[in-house]
């Protein structure tokens, strides 16, 4: 098989354990007794992703082939989401879970796991294409855009897939078994874990290349980075990097739940987009796979703080337009203009911050310094930002019969007028020299 088509099925494998779950899994904590405790499963992701790519980073570079380590932990987190499967399907359909406890432990050690794989798949592909005389810059974006056909892949086959008494079946239809609703979105995830980690073990070889220079603690641990942190422009940068990482996961954890609850109002129950969330909210990636192709365009036009700009009042429309629309027509235009600007708001401001790091930073530390963006932004903003909007929707909304009913309206203004906020503050505040 061709090398690249190797590692684009890698990429599809890795993004699609990721989808399987990551949208939908709202509506199914809501069932299972745990929906007061949403923000708390996309606040875990942060917290694990403070250490845990740095600890697998440092074993992949010293002990262990990176594509190996890879599948290794796909297997401990495909066990553990396979066991959180076990408890969903013992506790039964529409059934809270007896052992909460035991629920959240064993998916934190599946994220644990997981989060990591995101960079080592990265130095795999990287890896295997210097080694084959490939271009990285040239080769690597179409093989990492099967990844997101990989997570939008398995967010339609959750959001379809029914299993009941009557066996298997894909439906648009309403109905309370489909995969979106139930602990089957977990044996997804699960399963391609075990399939990734088996399909690790057939790529070629990632040789490790040990350094005789001995590395100080700080250097390992990637600590050195923290240096830029004297620079005002730097600092102010990774500042607001985590102001506005804290939009990252607000509607990954929420906009599954909050399309759901409509369901809930007569007036809205039989519309296609209350019925199916996660297809809709599918769109997202889709955007998401595009923009990144118009990132070189704009950076290069406008520069960084254009760029940022764009992405932080994309937020605000990302969420006013959750606020005022509604699953029936005209109002459900607003929740697929939400989708589309999606893609401006997190590639521009993911993918062009870490150029941006790239670009700023010595040779000595860049590595170390991605780190740090992504420490700050998927780690500490990530985490905080869940976390507060948690506490926000769960003043607002409660669970009734399975929906998160409530005042979402004013939940949408108030991360909306966050978001416009934290742009407002940077349009003042940072300037760089432009170049």
């Amino acid at each position: 098989m061709n090398l690249k088509v190797r590692l684009s099925v890698m990429n599809f494998l890795e993004f699609a354990v990721w989808g399987a779950y990551l949208t939908c899994m709202g509506n199914y904590l809501g069932v299972a007794g745990l929906g007061s405790e949403i923000s708390w499963f996309y606040a875990i992701q942060g917290i694990v992703s403070i250490f845990m790519p740095t600890l697998m980073g440092i074993v992949a570079d010293k002990y262990i082939q990176p594509q190996r380590l890879l599948g290794l932990c796909h297997l401990v987190a495909g066990v553990a989401m396979l066991c959180c499967w076990w408890m969903g399907m013992s506790a039964g359909f529409g059934n809270e879970l007896p052992n909460k406890s035991a629920f959240i432990a064993m998916y934190t050690l599946s994220v644990a796991f997981f989060m990591p794989t995101i960079a080592l798949a990265n130095t795999t592909a990287f890896t295997i294409l210097k080694d084959n005389g490939l271009d990285t810059v040239k080769d690597f974006p179409p093989i990492r855009v099967l990844g997101t056909v990989g997570f939008i892949a398995t967010m339609w086959f959750v959001n379809c897939a029914v299993w009941d008494d009557g066996g298997f079946s894909f439906t648009l239809a309403d109905n309370p078994h489909k995969f979106q609703y139930t602990y089957m979105q977990f044996f997804v995830s699960g399963f391609l874990s075990f399939v990734l980690c088996a399909y690790c073990f057939t790529l070629p070889e990632c040789r490790l290349n040990k350094s005789e220079k001995a590395a100080s603690l700080a250097e390992t641990l990637g600590l050195n980075a923290f240096k830029l942190f004297k620079r005002k422009k730097m600092a102010l940068f990774f500042i607001f990097s985590a102001l506005l990482g804290m939009c990252l996961q607000v509607t990954n954890g929420y906009a599954g739940p909050f399309i759901t609850s409509f369901k809930g109002d007569a007036a809205f129950a039989d519309t296609f987009a209350a019925n199916n969330a996660t297809l809709l909210t599918s769109l997202s990636q889709i955007s998401e796979a595009l923009c990144i192709l118009l990132i070189p365009f704009f950076l290069k036009r406008y520069g960084i703080k254009v760029v940022m700009l764009m992405s932080m009042f994309a937020w605000v429309f990302r969420f006013g337009s959750f606020g005022v629309g509604n699953p029936a027509m005209p109002g459900v235009l607003l929740f697929v203009l939400s989708c589309i600007v999606y893609g401006v708001a997190f590639d521009f401001f993911n993918v062009s911050g870490g150029i941006f790091v790239d670009q700023e930073c010595e040779s000595s530390v860049k590595a170390s310094a991605q780190g740090l963006f992504m420490m700050m932004t998927n780690g500490i903003g990530a985490t905080v930002g869940t976390l507060i909007a948690g506490e926000i929707v769960n003043h607002y909304c409660q669970w009734d019969n399975g929906y998160l009913l409530g005042n979402w309206q004013a939940c949408w203004f108030i991360f909306a007028a966050f978001a416009l906020a934290v742009g407002v503050a940077f349009a003042l505040v940072f300037k760089p020299e432009k170049k």
